[in-house]
C-alpha cells in the first residue's frame, strides 16, 4: 500500500514538473523581463536633474558675451536633429549615449582639478554634479546590460593645457557647461522617447 501511495505522489510530481514551461510562458513577457520602461523613466528624470544643475551653473557664473568657444576639440558633436528621434533603436542608441556620457565625464573632471587650482566658486555644484553624472553612467550602462546594447570604449579626449587663471577657467567651464546641457536636453528626449516605445511593445 506504501509503494502504490508513492507512485502516485512520484507520478503527480512528474506531471506537475511537466506542466511547469506552460505555466512560465502564460505570464506576459513584460512581466518576466527586468522593468524596462521603469529603468528607461529614471534615466530620463536623472537626465532632467543633470540638466537643472547645469543650467544654475550657467546662470550663477553668465557671460555678458558668449564665451570663446571651441577650447575643447575632443567633446561630443551635438548635432542630432528632432526628427531622428522617432527612427532611433534601443542598442545602438544606448550605446551611444553612453560614450559620449564617457567623454563628457572625462571632460568634466578635467574642470574639476582646474577649479580646485584656482578656487573656482562653483566647484561644490560641480563636485554634486559629477556625483550625479556617475550614478547616470552606472544606470545607462545597467541598462545596457539588459538590453544587450553594445559598450563602446571611445578613445582618450585630448584635453587643452591647463588654464592659466580663474577667468580662463570660467570660460572653459561656460564652453563644457554650454555643450553638456544641449547633451542633457536631447538624452533626456530619446530616454522619453525609448520608454514610450517600450510602453507599446509591452501591449501588442
Amino acid at each position: 500500500m506504501k509503494l502504490l501511495v508513492d507512485s502516485s505522489s512520484f507520478l503527480l510530481l512528474s506531471l506537475l514538473l511537466a506542466q511547469l514551461p506552460l505555466f512560465t510562458s502564460a505570464v506576459p513577457a513584460h512581466n518576466r523581463r527586468p522593468n524596462v520602461v521603469h529603468e528607461l523613466d529614471r534615466l530620463a528624470n536623472q537626465t532632467k536633474n543633470l540638466r537643472q544643475i547645469t543650467a544654475d551653473l550657467l546662470k550663477e557664473h553668465a557671460f555678458e558675451t558668449d564665451p570663446e568657444q571651441h577650447r575643447f576639440k575632443s567633446l561630443p558633436l551635438m548635432n542630432n536633429r528632432a526628427s531622428d528621434i522617432n527612427s532611433l533603436e534601443m542598442r545602438p542608441t544606448l550605446s551611444q549615449l553612453h560614450a559620449d556620457l564617457k567623454s563628457f565625464e572625462h571632460h568634466f573632471a578635467w574642470l574639476s582639478r582646474a577649479s580646485r587650482k584656482h578656487h573656482h566658486p562653483a566647484l561644490p555644484k560641480l563636485g554634486q554634479m559629477m556625483s550625479l553624472i556617475k550614478s547616470l553612467t552606472s544606470m545607462l550602462e545597467h541598462q545596457m546590460m539588459r538590453v544587450d546594447a553594445q559598450r563602446v570604449s571611445p578613445p582618450s579626449p585630448s584635453m587643452p593645457p591647463p588654464p592659466p587663471s580663474q577667468f580662463d577657467v570660467l570660460q572653459s567651464s561656460q564652453e563644457l557647461l554650454l555643450q553638456f546641457r544641449l547633451f542633457c536636453d536631447w538624452a533626456q528626449r530619446v530616454f522619453s522617447v525609448l520608454s514610450t516605445k517600450s510602453k507599446m511593445s509591452a501591449v501588442q
